[in-house]
């Protein structure tokens, strides 16, 4: 399979923390795009309402068990089915490296 029919595939990114040391991060698939969301959006953060995805908070998780720091802030909205609903900020600090298949 040609790289385009893989856009998510594993990517390295290196996370640091205040005071901690730097370490080294590979992931793909929907855990590679939602630290991709994360990264962009920067302070702002993200929530499923404008990112859809089916698991969110599972790929945060996920992604927390590797080491990175993010944020959950429950927020509420409106409407019909009135409650409250995440945004994800991540509170890491975290760089694109290269990714695996062009590190080999």
């Amino acid at each position: 399979m040609s790289d385009k029919s893989k856009p998510w595939k594993a990517a390295r990114y290196t996370v640091s923390h205040d005071g901690a040391a730097l370490f080294n991060v590979s992931v793909k698939g929907r855990e590679r795009w939602t630290l991709e969301c994360l990264i962009a959006a920067g302070a702002k953060g993200c929530t499923p309402i404008d990112n859809p995805a089916p698991r969110w908070s599972a790929y945060v998780f996920d992604l927390r068990k590797r080491g990175i720091e993010i944020e959950t802030i429950h927020e509420p909205h409106g409407g019909q089915f009135k409650g409250t609903h995440a945004r994800y900020v991540l509170r890491s600090k975290v760089s694109r490296g290269e990714s695996e298949a062009s590190a080999a």
